[in-house]
């Protein structure tokens, strides 16, 4: 198992990092594409250490960018068992960034776009221990069905989705708050009108109301 990394910003003015931000790119990207959304959000949290791992594998579509997990018909068998590959390599990561920075996992969020928003609801919501929050944009809930019985821990969950999304139609937002409300995971959710497949100001905004309120609440 091959590690990941990419790029990251660490806390303002060289402090010790208080809490840890980790940002999943969408599929065709990677971690320059999302360590962006930490300059915003920097300023409402200033000790957090924000990282943005490169997908382990590149883009089965050619180019420069990467995935986490091939994408060919898009259906929900195919999601669930590219999450269940690409786990243990994103679990590991998470591990060796709480270990370097020397926190628990109430210190840690979990932010995706698209793919990467489906890597952060499977992986976050078996996690052994529960991160402060689950964010997700513009993705998919896969497999469900399974969740009541395979997910070992319950964090918030906030997930916000474009009304004119064409790649990943607002739809599965839907279906994925059904899903986590019926496994009594509490979930949030923002659905921005006009926006396409992407992040719009609306979101970038309770996005970073969503972390502030839960990892500055369970700070030590």
């Amino acid at each position: 198992m091959t590690p990941i990394d990419g790029p990251r910003l660490a806390p303002a003015e060289g402090r010790p990092a208080r809490q840890l931000v980790i940002l999943l790119h969408g599929f065709g990207a990677d971690g320059e594409d999302l360590i962006g959304l930490a300059d915003p959000w920097r300023r409402m949290l200033p000790d957090a250490l924000f990282v943005a791992p490169d997908g382990p594998q590149p883009c089965v579509l050619g180019g420069f960018g990467r995935q986490w997990f091939p994408l060919t018909d898009f259906s929900d068998a195919e999601r669930l068992a590219g999450a269940r590959q690409a786990a243990p390599v994103l679990d590991a990561f998470i591990d060796r960034e709480l270990e370097k920075a020397g926190l628990p996992d109430s210190a840690l969020a979990l932010v995706g776009f698209s793919q990467g928003c489906m890597m952060t609801l499977h992986v976050g919501l078996r996690r052994k221990l529960a991160p402060a929050a689950i964010l997700g944009y513009s993705g998919a809930l896969a497999g469900g069905d399974l969740l009541a019985g395979e997910m070992t821990c319950k964090p918030p969950v906030l997930l916000i989705h474009g009304d004119a999304d064409g790649v990943v139609p607002v739809v599965a937002l839907r279906r994925a708050v059904a899903a986590l409300s019926a496994a009594l995971v509490p979930v949030q959710w923002h659905v921005e009108e006009g926006l396409p497949h992407g992040i719009g100001p609306e979101g970038l905004a309770l996005g970073g109301e969503f972390l502030c309120r839960h990892l500055l609440d369970s700070r030590d």
